[in-house]
């Protein structure tokens, strides 16, 4: 079968995306503990796809829904972030990490703190719509040709640019004190760790990312996926 002129399946991927899937656009439940990478070469291998990328990275500690584009549709990339990705983000008042997720080194930690359910949700009321982030050090962005991540690592910090994101969706689905869980939906460029983090600082308390589900990539759930 001849492949589809990129111009057609981008047509067709913004008329019909759920058309592509198992035909170019696969979708994945991604285990802790691997990387997105890792899930890229295991399913290459394994299905004999000749050019395989996916959809938006999840971190090692992150779980939940990548999608995998397969030889022309890898082109899709671009498209597929025009659209939101839904997230189940853990986190816990009164810790800091480095990392701002609980697999870092642990900068602050503190029990001197009373917060309510009514307050979390008060404190995260701002958050929603428009807003700046400043990218985490620990990310792959690049500064000057060096991966942030690597400078962090060795103990580097730089100065990051405030960057817009949207988050369209954002509910405190559980909270009792100290651990609790959002679900959001935000477009590109969002990092939930960056959000739970200046979400702690606005509770004056700190805090970290404990664990993260994604739920959703434009039409497509993680119930759909094909377990890894």
């Amino acid at each position: 079968m001849e492949p589809v002129p990129f111009p057609e399946l981008l047509a067709q991927f913004r008329a019909a995306p759920r058309s592509l899937l198992n035909a170019g656009v696969y979708l994945y439940d991604k285990p802790g503990g691997i990387t997105s990478h890792d899930v890229v070469a295991r399913v290459k291998r394994q299905r004999g796809w000749k050019k395989v990328g996916h959809g938006g990275t999840l971190d090692p500690l992150a779980t939940g829904l990548l999608v995998i584009l397969v030889n022309g549709a890898t082109r899709l990339f671009d498209a597929l972030h025009e659209f939101d990705k839904e997230y189940l983000a853990d986190f816990r008042l009164g810790l800091r990490t480095d990392s701002q997720d609980i697999t870092g080194k642990i900068i602050a930690e503190t029990a001197a703190f009373s917060v309510n359910r009514e307050q979390a949700a008060q404190a995260l009321r701002p958050f929603h719509g428009e807003i700046l982030q400043v990218p985490p050090m620990f990310s792959a962005l690049k500064q000057q040709g060096r991966k942030l991540v690597d400078l962090a690592r060795r103990g580097v910090a730089v100065e990051r640019a405030p960057r817009p994101v949207k988050i369209t969706a954002l509910e405190l689905l559980h909270f009792d004190g100290r651990d609790g869980r959002l679900r959001v939906a935000a477009g590109k460029g969002f990092y939930a760790r960056t959000l739970i983090d200046d979400f702690g600082n606005a509770l004056g308390a700190g805090a970290t990312l404990t664990a993260l589900r994604r739920t959703r990539v434009a039409m497509f759930g993680v119930e759909e996926a094909m377990p890894f």
